[in-house]
């Protein structure tokens, strides 16, 4: 479970958080609509970690942002643009960052990259990749290492028709493993698509829109 508790943000004299609350739980995936510099991307670095509120909480897992834990525990994510080492393949990429983390097993990174359509053993450097292709990198970095949540910020950006289908199904069977998934989109259609629960951020406040019809993991 992630819980969101009267959380506030500014950045000058601008509000960018307002008291935001909200509880999202495993086995549903979020969606987050809102113009750019509604807060959205804001709220998504807040519970990740990346960004310290003002004021206000945000607990993942049972973990205490920022007292606990400086970063929320099992998370992966997509924040903004993926950054890669761009004269190293995709896989090479990945298994630097495991490595680094010492969470994802080798097979576990080629698996991910294969999950997301892409070849594992691609000698191809990231520097060549359509954006489409880092895109689907990004999301094999995000789901690498089986975490239990994921902040995913514009994760359709760039893909095709058929790349678009393939997340959809991924982020399904995803969330039928118990996941909780949070995603902020600006197209109407994947929001309506893919999301159990949909929130609206504007002006900093969070307003909860009705679930996606026909959906059997709407949340009561």
């Amino acid at each position: 479970m992630i819980e969101v508790s009267e959380l506030s943000k500014k950045y000058g004299s601008r509000k960018v958080l307002q008291g935001v609350s909200a509880v999202f739980n495993k086995g549903h995936i979020y969606g987050l609509v809102g113009v750019n510099g509604s807060g959205k991307t804001t709220l998504m670095r807040c519970i990740c970690g990346f960004t310290r509120p003002d004021s206000g909480t945000v607990t993942v897992l049972g973990k205490r942002i920022g007292k606990e834990v400086d970063f929320a525990p099992s998370t992966g994510f997509i924040i903004e643009t993926p950054g890669f080492l761009p004269h190293y393949s995709g896989l090479r990429n990945l298994m630097i960052l495991a490595a680094i983390s010492r969470r994802a097993a080798p097979e576990a990174v080629k698996g991910a990259i294969r999950q997301l359509g892409l070849d594992p053993h691609d000698k191809k450097p990231v520097g060549q990749y359509s954006l489409g292709m880092r895109q689907r990198l990004g999301l094999a970095q995000a789901i690498m290492e089986d975490p239990d949540v994921l902040i995913l910020d514009e994760p359709f950006n760039g893909l095709d028709a058929e790349g678009n289908e393939d997340i959809h199904a991924l982020l399904g069977t995803l969330r039928d493993k118990g996941k909780i998934i949070l995603l902020a989109s600006h197209s109407a259609y994947d929001i309506r698509k893919g999301c159990d629960t949909i929130y609206e951020v504007k002006e900093g406040k969070l307003t909860r829109r009705a679930a996606t019809q026909g959906n059997d993991h709407e949340e009561p």
